[in-house]
């Protein structure tokens, strides 16, 4: 595949996984949404894996990576199939786009990968400012609405914290075997969240929410990672860090024409004061030596 058909198809999966997760979760509950997704997920991964013939590494610092990608999947995911109940799903990809900011904070002091210059700390101030506006404009939905938004931001965390992990043991494990191995730590959990909480199997689960269950299995956690890293081996990290402003803004669509969910205006002006934040806090200090360069020096 070229690399921009693959980086269309990151953008497209990216963007339509809110709206499935929101889908898959019709009548069957949210549990049995996210636990039939992974265990679609693994089985589908290691399908992949056979037909490459590869192996899965299992050596000491392999297993430590599957652990600390698998935590940080249970929590993240778990958080995200919870708070999807709340609010709506163009929401959950906007709160979801400060992941880059969080992540670039804990790498500061966990990585000693950047610093936090003045540009940055704007550009979290912004991030935050926008979530705070998105919090006034879910009173709108209700209380619950404070849960969902909740819940999405212990998922960045989640996600950011599973990140940072895997990057300090700093294994030479190939993108899809840490996929997998992340994978079969994950599942497992969920199995015990899913019988420790007595939730049925549904009798009957609706052709929407199969489908969907299926869609984020093999494509959404499969073919989605295996596009990712193959965009991220072939295009310049900067170019694939702008997937996260484009997917917000594409879920907010989708969500809004597909499943009806209304845009309001805390809601257009939050996303763009966070995607502003998350401009300035990847890009402002590029900018910035640019202007100097081009028009002052």
């Amino acid at each position: 595949m070229s690399v921009p058909a693959a980086y269309i198809c990151v953008i497209l999966i990216w963007s339509t996984t809110p709206l499935a997760i929101q889908w898959s979760n019709d009548e069957v509950g949210f549990l049995f949404g996210i636990t039939s997704r992974m265990i679609l997920g693994v089985l589908g991964g290691l399908l992949v894996a056979g037909l490459f013939s590869m192996k899965l590494p299992w050596h000491a610092e392999a297993r430590r990576t599957y652990i600390a990608a698998g935590l940080g999947l249970f929590f993240a995911m778990t958080s995200v199939y919870w708070s999807s109940q709340f609010i709506p799903s163009g929401w959950m990809s906007v709160i979801f786009g400060l992941a880059p900011i969080i992540t670039g904070v804990m790498a500061t002091f966990w990585l000693a990968e950047q610093t936090l210059t003045a540009t940055r700390i704007t550009g979290m101030l912004l991030g935050l400012a926008g979530l705070a506006i998105m919090l006034l404009g879910s009173q709108q939905l209700g209380h619950h609405a404070l849960y969902g938004i909740a819940g999405m931001v212990f998922s960045v965390v989640a996600y950011s914290a599973s990140a940072i992990a895997v990057k300090r043991i700093g294994a030479d494990v190939p993108a899809l075997a840490t996929t997998i191995g992340g994978l079969t730590v994950t599942v497992p959990l969920l199995v015990i969240l899913y019988i420790l909480t007595g939730q049925p199997i549904p009798e009957v689960v609706p052709l929407r929410a199969a489908m969907s269950i299926i869609y984020l299995g093999l494509i959404g956690s499969v073919l989605g990672f295996a596009m990712y890293y193959y965009v991220l081996r072939h295009v310049e990290a900067t170019r694939v860090a702008l997937i996260t402003l484009i997917t917000p803004v594409t879920a907010l669509m989708l969500g809004h024409f597909l499943n009806g969910e209304a845009l309001q205006t805390e809601t257009l002006i939050g996303t763009a004061t966070i995607l502003s934040g998350l401009l300035l806090f990847e890009y402002g200090q590029k900018a910035g030596k640019w202007v100097r360069d081009t028009l002052i020096g």
